[in-house]
């Protein structure tokens, strides 16, 4: 079986690699050698497009190379996605690599806010792909993680509270095709003081959350970083239509990880592929 196209991949002009200038500078290159040898017929690389300052954290929040991004107020401050470097980059591996279908797009974080800023950065009308993403919310304090608002509320109200924000992240932007991890708060659920996360607790919010965006005429992402069996099944029942699959990789070894067991997973779920690997698979059948 082909498989389908990466949709969701960073490189070294991602802020959070560090930078184009940072040592993950030539981690394109090094993707696209990955997609060629694993048989990967297309990917995009949807680089981070957020708004520097707007959101805080602290050191044990970020990876070893991102913590001197700390402003002295706690803030997240990097350079802004320099979108004319990223587009000549991609430009120049389709041409050294024509064997590979290499597609342009962005990971908008908070797509319904700063969206003024957004268009001084990069227009979104030459990318292929726009992915929007919830990686924020403002319980009180200014915008944080799910991982710090957990240290600071109740996980639990930390996982409502982020999922009920979903609606109006649909509602607010129509900029993005396609809704992005919708368990990125699961990724930073704290085990070791919550306990195992279960899905079941916060079903009826999933449920709401992936209705908003099924009625919003999005598609959302099959995120492979974790295979949770329970969303395409969610998706479905709520009347979603459309999936992509996306690792999220960050370095060319997590390129498609996971892929096979993925697509076996959806196609269970009644999702089949489109005609080429970039197409949405779709719904074929209820379940």
């Amino acid at each position: 079986m082909t498989l389908p196209a990466d949709s969701h991949v960073h490189s070294e002009w991602s802020w959070d690699t560090g930078g184009p200038h940072s040592p993950a500078a030539g981690r394109m290159r090094a993707t696209c050698e990955q997609a060629v040898r694993i048989g990967l017929p297309a990917v995009y690389f949807t680089e981070h497009l957020d708004v520097p300052g707007t959101w805080r954290a602290e050191p044990q929040d970020l990876m070893p190379h991102q913590q001197s991004m700390l402003d002295e107020a706690g803030r997240v401050e990097f350079a802004p996605l320099d979108a004319v470097g990223y587009l000549t980059a991609v430009d120049r591996l389709r041409h050294e690599f024509p064997e590979l279908r290499i597609h342009t797009g962005v990971e908008l974080g908070q797509p319904h806010l700063r969206q003024e800023r957004v268009a001084q950065i990069i227009d979104l009308g030459v990318v292929d792909r726009v992915l929007g993403s919830l990686h924020t919310l403002d319980l009180g304090g200014g915008p944080a993680e799910p991982g710090t608002l957990c240290r600071e509320h109740d996980p639990a109200d930390v996982m409502t509270a982020y999922l009920d924000q979903v609606p109006a992240v649909v509602r607010g932007s129509d900029a993005f095709q396609v809704f992005a991890h919708i368990d990125y708060a699961v990724r930073l659920w704290p085990v070791a003081t919550a306990g195992p996360f279960d899905p079941r607790a916060f079903e009826d919010g999933f449920r709401a959350a992936l209705r908003s965006i099924a009625d919003g005429g999005r598609a959302l992402e099959m995120n492979t970083r974790r295979l949770w069996p329970w969303i395409p099944q969610w998706w479905a029942q709520s009347g979603g239509q459309a999936v992509t699959f996306g690792s999220d990789a960050h370095t060319p070894d997590g390129l498609a990880a996971h892929f096979p067991e993925a697509t076996a997973m959806l196609e269970h779920f009644g999702f089949r592929p489109g005609r080429t690997p970039e197409e949405f698979w779709t719904r074929t059948r209820a379940l």
